[in-house]
């Protein structure tokens, strides 16, 4: 679609695409503000709409789509006025699920141990565990990790440097370990056969 398009051809685009990226957006945007995920989707589709002039190809929509997602999942974020978290990353870098998990032995004459210990998360105890994450790592892991989003092109939405996201990565992925360790902690979930 080049930019001499009418603006009534951008608009069935848009319909188009938010059709069919409506339940990913939702997914996005639950992983990042949790039960304000609709409100979030209907911010963005509603940026999006107004900028619809922006929209120029169908091959970049959805990527155009998720990042007016993120801003807009950015902003209610902002919104709540929490105060930062403060994050002990040398803590968060010495802990080590996998080698917390052999230490405590939660399930004891087990084969497989890590994997009864991530075979007691269900999917919203890993939404609930992410959503635990500060919004500094919880962006880029839900972008990379869990929508297939490579490190640069979360670089270009976030405008910020790649090593920059590539840093947040890792340290989003130390402190998701740590913080299922702490919820499977708090919700007695390493006792054998707790659900």
């Amino acid at each position: 679609m080049c930019s001499a398009e009418p603006r009534a051809a951008r608009i069935e685009l848009f319909r188009d695409v938010a059709r069919q990226q409506l339940p990913r957006l939702y997914r996005i945007a639950r992983r990042i503000v949790g039960d304000e995920a609709e409100d979030a989707v209907q911010d963005c589709l509603l940026k999006a709409y107004q900028h619809v002039d922006q929209l120029r190809e169908r091959s970049a929509a959805s990527a155009w789509l998720v990042r007016i997602l993120v801003n807009c999942c950015r902003d209610r974020l902002r919104g709540r006025a929490r105060s930062q978290e403060d994050v002990d990353l040398d803590a968060m870098e010495d802990f080590s699920l996998y080698r917390t998990i052999a230490y405590e032995d939660p399930f004891p004459y087990s084969d497989s141990l890590h994997l009864d210990f991530l075979a007691e998360f269900s999917v919203d105890d890993v939404r609930q565990v992410l959503l635990r994450l500060p919004e500094l790592y919880r962006i880029p892991v839900v972008l990379v990790y869990m929508q297939g989003f490579l490190a640069r092109e979360v670089a270009e939405m976030l405008d910020t440097p790649l090593g920059t996201v590539l840093a947040r990565l890792h340290r989003g992925r130390k402190a998701f370990e740590q913080q299922m360790w702490r919820y499977a902690t708090e919700h007695g979930l390493l006792r054998e056969g707790a659900r």
